[in-house]
């Protein structure tokens, strides 16, 4: 059997993926100084390669560069998670469309598996497992589209909001309806009805983006109040 090829990864991507995952984790909160020099001792890297990974989390927007002061975790307003919902919606409602066409049996195993995996973690209430298949379904949905400029920017976009992906699930309420949402919307699919999929992920969509708008405006009343 021939080997599995993996990707390469150069030493400022491997940089870039660690940083990444600290700031999705919430590790690196919104607001956090990323310090070349700090950065490249903890990594044991020359501060190069951590300089360009930098330059790309700014450039995907999930970091800012402020002139003579440094790169910052980008801190999203309201307004910036209704504008990236906006632009999800959109994109994941032109993939529901076209899965329903492209659709093949391998795709329909893999969305069936998804859909398992995320039955078994709302059976153990296990949240961040459950955050991490959601994710890949919603992935896999956008792939279905089978247009690879939609997967580019829909990757950028999601990403900006990894950070804020537990808060959309915060009350037991959401928990138990987005697995009926998922569930429902993956049949539809199945069935070949992509109006009624769409509509279903379209309200799944606007009420993560309200738990999420909810949780930044209560933090920021919470800082304010601090001060």
């Amino acid at each position: 059997m021939a080997a599995v090829k993996r990707p390469i990864m150069t030493m400022k991507h491997q940089i870039y993926k660690i940083i990444k995952d600290e700031i999705c984790n919430g590790h690196y909160p919104p607001g956090y100084w990323l310090q070349e020099k700090e950065l490249a001792a903890k990594m044991d890297v020359s501060r190069s390669p951590v300089r360009e990974a930098l330059k790309q989390l700014v450039d995907e927007g999930l970091a800012i560069d402020y002139p003579n002061k440094g790169v910052f975790v980008k801190e999203f307003t309201s307004k910036d998670i209704e504008e990236i919902y906006d632009v999800r919606i959109m994109l994941e409602s032109y993939a529901i469309k076209n899965s329903v066409k492209l659709i093949t049996s391998n795709d329909i195993k893999v969305l069936r598996e998804l859909i398992d995996n995320l039955s078994e973690c709302y059976d153990k209430n296990d949240l961040n497992q459950y955050i991490e298949y959601d994710t890949e379904l919603h992935q896999y949905i956008i792939k279905m589209s089978g247009n690879s400029l939609v997967m580019d920017i829909y990757k950028r976009i999601y990403s900006q909001t990894q950070q804020f992906r537990i808060y959309s699930l915060t009350t037991q309420k959401r928990f138990d309806n987005s697995i009926i949402e998922h569930k429902t919307m993956v049949e539809n699919i199945f069935a070949g009805k992509w109006e009624e999929a769409d509509e279903i992920n379209r309200r799944h969509l606007a009420l993560a983006r309200e738990e999420i708008i909810d949780h930044i405006e209560a933090t920021r009343k919470a800082e304010s109040t601090e001060k």
